[in-house]
């Protein structure tokens, strides 16, 4: 498989919150229990064939397989790749979606060295069970949201405010520690970045310091992965090799202003001149890094769902009749998941609720969403066969002119 060839089974995926950190009270979630995933993976798996969804997003849960320092148990990994193996399922994995052991955060002097063994730990269980496959990771989702998390507003390990940027460098220092033990154990594992995709624009009538001071904030978004290939922080060990697959998470408050805060309305009768589209966010992104881009997540919660999934949709669209390597829309959550801090409030932002009784093995499809999914995936799947019959028309001039060098040598 060359660098440039899309590794996904199926371009639409679908996301299994795998959440697993300290809650902003201080207590342990675990959301691949909460949700009943863990007990109905073959169930849930099942259900994708309804959407031809052939790859999703799971997670290792750190602070679980570790169960004391450097010793791992990963059975609940092996559990969840057979039912992904009998299933067809790919699984992408996250080995830090949020949650560390107890006894760490990432302001602990032993973060880097506890998190590089289980990035080389889970490698080389995974190789062990599955020694073909590609193996495509995600080391620690959503630096940029999880640092602002734990390092500005105290809602999550390390409980800290003020301290955003030493949480995102530490978090960093051990993301690049962990990418360079993977490709040295196998150069063939692929890493999948997660980083939310936002706006940040000025007030109306902003001075030239308030255009300039969003701005900045704007692209503060991409320090995380500047960091990773070493464009920033140099210090940390990033390289250009370390970085193989754009991933961007984008949700419906993902555009706002400088100061205020103020959430711009995605959907209002009169959109706000400063809103951007999705399109124009992904292509802003794909162009500063020149990679292959995936949307990683993205839903929106209650009646808006299916409204939210057609204009994703169209983004989508739009995309792929771009120029530029578009690989693939993960729907996240595809199972409805609650609150991390009010766990008795449910989100209902998957195509399958959970039953309004409290009992959460039942998957309620909500019909709207899933109707919606599917006029989607018809409505990209023309421009979506035309990007495919572009890469594989680049691949196999690739190969043909690869195989003219080697007869000329």
């Amino acid at each position: 498989m060359t660098e440039k060839q899309n590794p996904f089974k199926s371009f639409w995926m679908g996301g299994f919150e795998c959440a697993d950190q300290l809650n902003f009270y201080g207590d342990r979630v675990d959301f691949l229990n909460i949700t009943a995933h863990l007990d109905f993976l073959r169930q849930d798996y099942e259900l994708l064939k309804l959407f031809d969804i052939k790859t999703v997003r799971e997670g290792i849960r750190w602070s679980k397989v570790e169960v004391r320092p450097y010793e791992y148990d990963f059975g609940s990994v092996k559990t969840m790749m057979m039912a992904g193996r009998d299933s067809g399922i790919q699984q992408l994995w996250d080995i830090c979606h949020f949650g560390y052991p107890d006894d760490l955060s990432p302001l602990h002097p032993h973060f880097t060295k506890r998190f590089t063994a289980l990035c080389v730990a889970f490698a080389r269980f995974y190789r062990s069970v599955e020694p073909d496959l590609p193996l495509i990771v995600t080391p620690i989702n959503e630096v940029s949201f999880i640092s602002w998390l734990g390092g500005d507003e105290a809602g999550t390990a390390p409980y800290c405010r003020n301290n955003g940027w030493e949480v995102k460098y530490n978090l960093m220092r051990a993301y690049i520690s962990g990418v360079a033990a993977l490709k040295e154990f196998d150069r063939s594992i692929r890493i999948l970045t997660t980083e939310p995709l936002i706006n940040i624009v000025p007030e109306f009538n902003a001075s030239v310091q308030e255009i300039t001071k969003a701005r900045e904030e704007h692209l503060v978004q991409y320090q995380s992965v500047d960091m990773l290939c070493g464009n920033i922080c140099p210090e940390l060990g990033g390289k250009p090799e370390y970085l193989d697959i754009l991933g961007f998470n984008y949700y419906y408050n993902n555009q706002w202003v400088s100061g205020s805060h103020a959430y711009m309305g995605w959907n209002d009768r009169v959109m706000d001149p400063r809103w951007r589209s999705l399109s124009e966010l992904m292509t802003e992104a794909h162009e500063r890094y020149n990679l292959p881009v995936v949307l990683t997540e993205t839903s929106h919660p209650l009646e808006d769902r299916p409204v939210w999934i057609n204009y994703i949709a169209e983004e989508t669209d739009s995309l792929l009749k771009k120029d530029i390597p578009f690989w693939g829309v993960c729907y996240y959550p595809i199972i409805d998941r609650p609150d991390w801090d009010h766990l008795h409030q449910w989100h209902h932002s998957g195509i399958w609720d959970t039953d309004p009784e409290g009992i959460i093995s039942n998957r309620i499809l909500h019909e709207p969403s899933a109707i919606a999914l599917l006029e989607g995936q018809k409505q990209v799947a023309l421009s979506l066969k035309v990007a495919q019959n572009q890469e594989r028309f680049f691949k196999e001039t690739s190969l043909r002119q690869r195989s003219k060098v080697e007869l000329a040598i």
